[in-house]
């Protein structure tokens, strides 16, 4: 299986991650990967995009293991794995952990989104 380590310690100064974390998301997601209390150990966080939705793709956060060519990030003991084609798209993205009166849940701050839908769920 082949995996690129992202280890923010080794970019230029010029040059970042696909995607970073709030405090406040890396903390809820690995709360929730810990709750899960998985058996495998190469499991991870999955961020990645979908065709559909409202705007164009859709944001995926999931728990699964890596696939060939995925870029992964240390996030704690966390993985977070991310496709070739998600982390093009989802390049400079900040995954922050919302609350408020609606609810709360993960959102995801694109710089590349010329579009968004009213949920925020999805971007085009």
């Amino acid at each position: 299986m082949s995996e690129k380590t992202i280890d923010p310690t080794e970019f230029d100064e010029d040059e970042q991650p696909p995607i970073s974390f709030t405090d406040e998301a890396a903390s809820a997601a690995q709360d929730a990967f810990f709750a899960e209390k998985f058996d495998v150990p190469s499991m991870g966080l999955r961020v990645g995009l979908r065709g559909g939705g409202c705007a164009g793709f859709q944001y995926v956060l999931d728990f699964t293991e890596p696939t060939p060519n995925d870029f992964v990030i240390e996030l704690g003991k966390v993985k977070v794995y991310i496709d070739p084609v998600s982390a093009m798209h989802l390049e400079g993205t900040t995954i922050d952990y919302v609350t408020s009166l609606m609810g709360m849940g993960f959102k995801f701050i694109n710089p590349n989104a010329t579009k968004t839908c009213g949920c925020g769920s999805s971007f085009g």
